[in-house]
């Protein structure tokens, strides 16, 4: 799982890296320190009318979410991620919260192949659909 802990924090990064930037920059556009391009007024439009900047979701995970909400999934996602970081493998995992979720189950696969010494293509999931969620 460590792979693929590495290419989420990755992807991550990237992304966080591109939001910062064009706030930077769309801080600055504001301020009149620098002109206001085409692909900053865009930002700045998605922004006011609560969707997401196209120049983020090109890097971004699929989601049909507002701004807002978007943003505060994307900082419980960073939690989540330093939760793994700093406290090992969780024993549960948000699978919205993980950027690229093939990448995950594939992993998730192939450790198990490798601890059972057995091929990956003789193994899969199978999921269990429960009429009631059980709250604890």
């Amino acid at each position: 799982m460590n792979t693929v802990l590495v290419q989420e924090v990755i992807r991550y990064s990237k992304l966080l890296e591109g939001v910062a930037q064009t706030l930077k920059d769309l801080l600055k556009a504001l301020k009149g320190l620098v002109v206001m391009s085409s692909q900053l007024e865009l930002v700045a439009s998605s922004l006011y009318n609560s969707t997401l900047p196209e120049v983020w979701n090109a890097k971004a995970y699929p989601s049909l979410k507002p701004s807002a909400s978007w943003a505060s999934d994307l900082l419980r996602q960073i939690e989540f991620l330093k939760d793994w970081i700093n406290h090992g493998i969780p024993s549960v995992f948000w699978i919205s919260g993980v950027f690229f979720p093939q990448a995950f189950f594939t992993g998730t696969l192939q450790n198990v192949a490798r601890k059972s010494v057995i091929s990956i293509d003789t193994i899969s999931f199978s999921f269990k659909v429960r009429p009631t969620l059980l709250c604890r």
